[in-house]
């Protein structure tokens, strides 16, 4: 994954901190923005306003509806968003550097 939106989508997403085990972006956009298609890895998304979105992935579009004071994790995905609501979006980012936990397959006995 190397469509960072920090690069990608400047005009939106603000690098506000980084270390070797996270990165903090801050995002902002207006009702009708739409982003270009990016990566985010595992983080978890911190919602600073109430929003209406569209997020669109390679095979499907998913309507997304988030409150203010909401936090949510994000499983890594690539994605193009579409501001569909009335109101600004606001949303802070903390990407995970760090590397998934191993899990061992299941075995059957």
């Amino acid at each position: 994954m190397n469509e960072d939106p920090a690069r990608t989508n400047s005009d939106k997403y603000k690098v506000i901190f980084e270390n070797d085990r996270v990165r903090v972006l801050e995002y902002k956009d207006k009702p009708r923005d739409m982003t270009t298609p990016h990566n985010h890895p595992d983080s978890v998304m911190f919602t600073l306003s109430s929003f209406e979105r569209k997020l669109h992935f390679d095979d499907k579009v998913v309507d997304v509806s988030k409150k203010s004071g909401e936090a949510s994790w994000l499983p890594e995905q690539k994605h193009a968003g579409e501001n569909v609501g009335n109101t600004d979006t606001h949303v802070i980012f903390v990407e995970l550097k760090e590397p998934r936990p191993y899990k061992s397959p299941k075995t059957e006995k």
